[in-house]
């Protein structure tokens, strides 16, 4: 089902100040797509998730579920929650305690009035997908957080919605667990060929679970796209910074050339992916860490070709990160680890202009 979101808007009221937690906003969510709102804390994707889902009411704007409009101000329509069609995974999970696995997943058809037998043949059906057959009568609150997270995936996709909604529903879990869970998630949702539309503020998670994401900051919906076009090609510096660990340096651009645009920097003079910015204009570079292949060594002077020095160097396990300076600018870079360099060391990189991208300032 595609989800249309027309000039929704949502305020809240305290101390005598108006907050706006979602300011005008226009999406279109694909049917049969995953589809991610992300952004800080407080940037408004809780708060438009539960309006999609009729948890919050909206103060302006209409929100469409396939053709059904199931809120709409100037029309005055409101379609309660439980007849909207959808599931909904929490970031608790929500799970009673005082019932057992399969009285959990299969409340959802209880309160429908669904017969015993059709209910008994959806809920092990439903607890096979989800890998957790025989587990019906253990104590929900007696299992592990990742069975206890898809016990709500179970409990949310056991009435066959048109829509699933995920409210962070990995927080909990410890990274490792976080990790396996985010990998079985995107399997399930591959399988169920089903709009799914997800928060979260975790970049990765984000890029390893989405068809497509939906970055916000401050109630707006500022950038939206694949994964990939987020993360190697942003509009916004924002978007940016945001979508993963970036190095920012202020520039001016120079000249367009061969299909490139050229600007000056505190790195010099760089060759960047072409963007339809004015010359003469203010802009930030963008270059991602893994990009930057340090050599040991300063080297002549070349197109992109950079010299610094390195100032730190923090082993991760995978990688080294490294500081290192480069006039005024210090940059962010990831090293082999075994590569044989020292703090202090003369190093130089050569930047590809396909890596270096252009974002407004």
């Amino acid at each position: 089902m595609e989800i249309r979101i027309s000039g929704v808007s949502k305020y809240y009221y305290a101390e005598g100040k108006t907050i706006k937690a979602l300011d005008d906003v226009n999406l279109t969510i694909p049917a049969n797509h995953i589809f991610t709102l992300l952004g800080p804390s407080g940037s408004g994707k809780t708060t438009l998730l539960r309006c999609i889902v009729g948890l919050e009411m909206p103060d302006t704007g209409e929100i469409a579920i396939g053709d059904e409009v199931v809120w709409s101000k100037d029309k005055n329509i409101s379609v309660p929650p439980e007849k909207r069609g959808l599931g909904m995974v929490f970031q608790t999970y929500a799970i009673w305690p005082h019932m057992n696995v399969f009285d959990n997943v299969a409340y959802p058809l209880q309160v429908r009035g669904v017969a015993k037998d059709e209910i008994a043949r959806k809920v092990a059906e439903t607890l096979r997908f989800v890998q957790l057959e025989g587990f019906e009568r253990r104590p929900a609150t007696k299992i592990s957080g990742g069975q206890q997270q898809r016990v709500a995936l179970a409990r949310a996709l056991v009435a066959a919605p048109k829509v699933i909604l995920f409210d962070e529903p990995l927080s909990n879990l410890d990274a490792k667990l976080r990790e396996e869970t985010r990998k079985e998630l995107r399997t399930f949702l591959g399988k169920l060929q089903i709009t799914a539309v997800y928060v979260t503020h975790d970049r990765v998670e984000a890029l390893a679970l989405s068809d497509s994401i939906a970055v916000m900051r401050a109630g707006q919906i500022i950038e939206t796209g694949t994964p990939k076009k987020i993360y190697f090609d942003a509009d916004h510096r924002f978007v940016a910074d945001f979508i993963g660990r970036a190095n920012l340096v202020k520039a001016t651009v120079r000249a367009e050339e061969g299909g490139h645009t050229i600007v000056d920097c505190g790195l010099g003079r760089i060759v960047c992916q072409q963007r339809a910015i004015p010359i003469g204009s203010e802009a930030t570079l963008c270059l991602r860490p893994e990009f930057i292949r340090i050599v040991k060594g300063a080297a002549p002077v070349g197109s992109n070709l950079v010299n610094g020095k390195i100032e730190s160097l923090v082993f991760v396990g995978e990688a080294y990160e490294a500081e290192i300076r480069v006039g005024n600018e210090q940059l962010l870079a990831k090293i082999d680890p075994d590569a044989q360099l020292a703090e202090g060391d003369a190093v130089s990189f050569t930047l590809d202009p396909s890596h270096c991208l252009l974002v407004a300032i």
